[in-house]
């Protein structure tokens, strides 16, 4: 009896020990790569964190289309839209895509143009220097792209709030620059409103290229709703053939939760489903 006592403690504390010493591998988990650029134009550095399909391979002759994500910081828009993105890739017609998420140092700064309101300049004293951003996504950060990966001439835009005043000034202004935007919630107040109100002479003067603009705004107070309404309506009477808009109201979203929803039912309108018959 003992001796069967015996055997079986040491079965139980060698079944004890194997669970113990289980062997555990552990590998970084990556979904892309970490950009550091040094802008002269801006005189500071700037991250890009990029995103690259699952397969891609840098000497691969398969060209990806790049979406450009303003408030591209880790802990901001930038992983949900990989997610997003990638979810298109995998159930919708939407094509892998390469992402890059431009990293904020001071958005305000970044985002918007010069005004003379002393509300706002006393409010946002930083403000005033979007032209210098333009510069740096047009003089260091796409060629930066177009040397360093395997990229098409696709170039997609998102900026929601600031970053919607953003897109729309690069639309408006630089037209050239992208290929789609996806105008989220536009902050089109700032400044009284003063590019709104020049949004049809600064269009016009942009040539008639193929392009695509979406416009969203959920249930965010009559200011907004409505600016983003008006520059909707404006791209719609702008006659530019080449030109394909679509505007959405999303009536159950606010200001802090329209992005991911926006962006879904705008992918939609680009990307339908996969047929599997």
């Amino acid at each position: 009896m003992l001796k069967k006592l015996l055997f079986i403690t040491i079965c139980f504390l060698s079944i004890s020990v194997s669970a113990q010493t289980t062997e555990v591998s552990k590998t970084p988990l990556n979904i892309g790569e970490v950009v550091t650029l040094k802008s002269k134009i801006l005189s500071e550095e700037r991250v890009l964190n990029i995103y690259l399909p699952q397969g891609y391979k840098a000497q691969d002759t398969l060209k990806y289309p790049v979406l450009y994500v303003l408030d591209g910081t880790m802990n901001e828009d930038f992983l949900h839209i990989v997610g997003l993105t990638q979810f298109f890739n995998l159930q919708y017609t939407m094509p892998e895509t390469i992402v890059v998420g431009i990293a904020n140092v001071d958005r305000k700064r970044d985002f918007t143009f010069q005004t003379t309101d002393k509300e706002l300049k006393a409010k946002y004293p930083t403000t005033g220097a979007s032209t210098k951003f333009i510069m740096f996504l047009e003089s260091e950060v796409q060629p930066y792209i177009q040397k360093n990966y395997q990229v098409n001439d696709t170039k997609m835009l998102i900026g929601q709030s600031l970053g919607g005043l953003l897109a729309t000034e690069v639309l408006l202004k630089r037209t050239e620059l992208f290929t789609h935007y996806f105008i989220v919630s536009p902050s089109l107040w700032w400044d009284n409103e003063s590019m709104l109100k020049d949004a049809k002479a600064y269009f016009s003067a942009q040539k008639d290229i193929p392009l695509y603009v979406y416009v969203s705004v959920g249930t965010e107070g009559e200011v907004m709703e409505s600016e983003a309404t008006k520059l909707s309506e404006m791209l719609k009477r702008s006659g530019k053939k080449k030109l394909k808009t679509d505007f959405k109201f999303l009536k159950d979203e606010n200001h802090a939760s329209i992005l991911h929803q926006s962006l879904t039912e705008g992918f939609k309108l680009l990307w339908p489903l996969k047929s599997y018959d």
